[in-house]
């Protein structure tokens, strides 16, 4: 099981495009999404784009399409434009863990999460999200994965 830490955090503003995604598909969904929300933000460098982050938006089943936003951070709300809207990260009590390397174990964080919670009497709220710190190579370096608790 992954090492699993409970924090406090503040909401992040995305710039993201909205899909709705099965769970399987996710790895060949992201890409339009993220490359659109790039030629945004190539166009608007006040905004400061960061990090990818894919925000979940939790379904009432596990096994049915879920919205998730592909997006990336910004410093600052914007006006959104076409399919690229400013959305947020939910502040408040989250469990955190880190994922590293290539994303092939990705799954099993998102399991060991779900198993500490139950072991530990948190209830998952209706969000998670990755965020993603690229280093050299196709792979990147982390991956740090959050659940927001209710």
């Amino acid at each position: 099981m992954p090492e699993v830490t409970l924090e406090t955090v503040e909401p992040q503003l995305l710039a993201a495009v909205r899909a709705s995604v099965e769970i399987k598909d996710i790895p060949n969904a992201w890409q339009p999404g993220i490359y659109a929300v790039k030629a945004f933000l190539a166009e608007r460098p006040d905004l400061a784009g960061a990090r990818q982050v894919f925000l979940y938006h939790h379904p009432g089943q596990r096994q049915t399409a879920m919205d998730i936003d592909f997006g990336i951070e910004v410093a600052k709300p914007f006006a959104e434009e076409g399919s690229v809207k400013c959305v947020s990260t939910p502040g408040g009590q989250v469990a955190t863990s880190i994922h590293p390397g290539s994303l092939n174990g990705l799954p099993q964080t998102h399991m060991g999460i779900h198993q500490w919670c139950a072991a530990n009497g948190h209830k998952i709220g209706g969000f998670s999200w990755e965020t993603y710190e690229w280093g050299d190579g196709p792979n990147p370096i982390r991956t740090i994965v959050r659940y927001a608790l209710d």
